[in-house]
């Protein structure tokens, strides 16, 4: 008799269920949203071919009023063919990839757009007040108006038919040498992103319920509007913000009606239900839960633990961003003390805390003036943040990599300088695998990594990926691999070229030193595949006969002999069998010792695995030269 009146009863329930949830979702916008005319206007997001919800700052240009649009023409946008175009000066570029949630686009140049012979010559030139390239950015060179005897670049030439321009190169080992190729490549175009801090600053009005607008010259550049006419420099105090929160009240009220009903339905049919949702509660719960017991376990730490709250306040709201990768957003803070910081907020972690736990243990072990000190962290709920030092001079790429014509007057690493970070990193590594009670390994030693003080003394950081063995202990065992690409030993990824040790970061290292001395030299190793499979064997090739043509720009000989130096010593930490690589201790000595006790050895036949030709994170910016024949002869 239950189970027939169970099941007729089911329906009539899920019925009205479902009609008071579409009743509430479906009621009218001026409901929800009230009628101010501002707010009507400006609310209304843009559209331009498959691009739909542009919004703020972003804007094409048509009957709205100018108190809807951002004051800058950097975020203009005009709507080409189906697609948003963005005009820097003389240069036109096509959007062909837009996410307004991460800060992000994907652009290409309209002039090289299926044509590799433009009109003008131009560099790529971007509104650095507005944008930057992103970390993945390749730079890549093209000639035009060549000698017919351009012998060193004749693998990679194509024609141009417009006047004198009719042999033209481009620089780039890795790719092939093929005209359409190339202008595959360009098409793909080249990742930037935009000014975060507006949208941190703006998102708190949309989260109250408004929308953001332009307010003309007041700094931030916009004005927060409401639903009920209102204008606030921040937050609604009211509007739809209170009104949609009673439809999102009443929906939810619904929907759990809902789940209850089909929960209890389906534990009629399935005896065990109720404990696979006990099961998977626990499983939700279970990350929060193992971080805490493992920092309650192995404290109490010598650094602070903070909450959530003070790491809003040190960072102002997080308002001056310093940087961003897939961990998640660097910020600068200042404590109460008055000392700057640097706080690395993490993304929500989706696995079990194991990079956060590796962070914060591995580096409250060390105390080295090559690594870089953690003065707290914040743990709480999926909130999880890292407190450092503040090194005003950011990390060691910006320095050796040149993305782009720049855009401040950054300093200019010199020879002498460029040594002592080499010295200063070995060091650092050095004191990791020998100087602490436990070895640390830190499987991610590259460029981004290595952060610079106002001296330009060098401070290993980032310790995610770190492993904590017992000193005695050459070999570990690990899972799987870790690292970045270009900078991964042989043995990680492949057990059959030897165990994992400490000789891992020795290759890592090996590779850095090789790109610092290739950045600094204006050869062009930004990516990792290019480091990989064409720099070290140039380098290896000219330190075997002997040729200095590379290092005519070095005047004094004492930097000449101190990065050739470093040339060898990154020759021979990238050896591929792990033990015909030097320890961290014999780095140094090396570094520190003789030129003449050094020997050039073998060379490596293998490298870390290189990102494969037209990866969707492998993306290029364009630099032009002009050059006559006899620079190239």
């Amino acid at each position: 008799m239950d189970a027939p009146y169970f099941s007729t009863s089911l329906p009539s329930i899920l019925h009205i269920s479902l009609f008071i949830i579409l009743t509430v979702l479906l009621l009218p916008p001026s409901y929800c949203i009230g009628d101010d005319p501002l707010f009507a206007e400006c609310g209304r997001p843009y559209h331009c071919g498959s691009f739909e919800n542009i919004s703020f700052p972003y804007w094409i240009d048509d009957d709205r009023p100018d108190y809807c649009r951002h004051r800058d023409k950097g975020y203009e946008l005009q709507c080409v063919n189906e697609y948003p175009v963005l005009q820097f000066e003389e240069l036109k570029f096509r959007v062909l990839n837009f996410n307004q949630s991460t800060n992000k686009m994907t652009i290409a140049r309209t002039d090289l757009w299926g044509n590799l012979c433009p009109d003008k010559k131009l560099n790529t030139t971007l509104n650095y007040s507005l944008y930057d390239y992103t970390s993945t950015v390749q730079n890549l060179t093209l000639f035009y108006g060549c000698s017919q005897n351009a012998s060193i670049l004749a693998g990679n030439r194509f024609e141009c038919s417009q006047g004198d321009w009719n042999n033209a190169y481009f620089v780039d080992d890795t790719l092939l040498p093929h005209a359409t190729l190339l202008m595959k490549i360009l098409e793909k175009g080249f990742e930037v992103e935009y000014d975060q801090s507006l949208m941190v600053a703006c998102s708190g009005c949309q989260s109250s319920g408004g929308i953001c607008s332009s307010n003309g010259t007041s700094t931030p550049p916009f004005v927060c509007l409401c639903p009920r006419g209102v204008q606030s420099p921040f937050l609604c105090p009211d509007g739809r913000k209170t009104s949609k929160s009673k439809v999102m009240i009443i929906a939810f009220a619904s929907l759990s009606i809902v789940i209850g009903v089909l929960i209890i339905g389906l534990c009629f049919k399935r005896k065990f239900t109720s404990i696979n949702i006990i099961h998977f509660f626990e499983k939700e719960n279970l990350t929060h839960q193992s971080v805490e017991t493992f920092l309650r376990n192995n404290g109490p730490f010598s650094i602070r633990r903070y909450n959530y709250s003070d790491i809003k306040t040190m960072t102002n709201f997080f308002r001056d961003q310093l940087g961003q990768g897939g961990y998640g957003c660097v910020y600068k803070g200042k404590l109460q003390d008055g000392s700057f910081v640097a706080v690395k907020v993490l993304k929500e972690s989706k696995g079990d805390g194991e990079e956060f736990i590796n962070e914060v243990t591995s580096i409250s072990r060390t105390s080295h003036v090559n690594i870089v000190t953690l003065r707290g962290f914040c743990f709480e709920g999926s909130k999880r943040a890292l407190i450092y030092e503040f090194m005003p001079n950011g990390s060691l790429e910006k320095f050796i990599y040149r993305k782009a014509p720049p855009k401040v007057d950054h300093h200019q690493l010199g020879w002498e300088t460029l040594y002592m970070i080499a010295v200063g990193i070995a060091r650092g590594l050095e004191y990791l695998h020998r100087g602490c009670n436990t070895r640390i390994l830190h499987f991610d030693i590259k460029p981004h990594n290595i952060l610079l003080d106002e001296n330009f003394c060098p401070k290993i950081s980032d310790f995610g990926l770190a492993k904590i063995c017992p000193r005695e202990n050459s070999i570990i065992s690990m899972s799987g691999a870790r690292g970045t690409v270009g900078y991964i030993a042989p043995e990680v990824f492949c057990r059959n070229f030897g165990g994992v040790s400490h000789k891992s970061d020795v290759y890592s290292y090996g590779m850095m030193v090789l790109e610092m001395v290739g950045g600094t030299n204006n050869i062009d190793v930004e990516t990792d595949h290019t480091s990989e499979t064409y720099f070290p064997h140039w380098i290896y090739r000219h330190l075997e006969l002997d040729k200095e043509l590379w290092m005519q720009g070095i005047i004094n000989e004492e930097d000449k002999q101190n990065i050739k130096k470093i040339l060898i010593v990154g020759l021979c930490c990238i050896q591929t069998d792990p033990s015909n690589r030097p320890t961290m201790s014999r780095v140094v000595d090396m570094l520190e010792g003789s030129l003449d006790s050094l020997q050039i050895p073998p060379k490596p036949f293998l490298s870390s695995p290189s990102r494969p030709l037209g990866d969707s994170s492998s993306t290029m910016a364009l630099h032009y030269d002009s050059i006559r024949a006899s620079s190239l002869a």
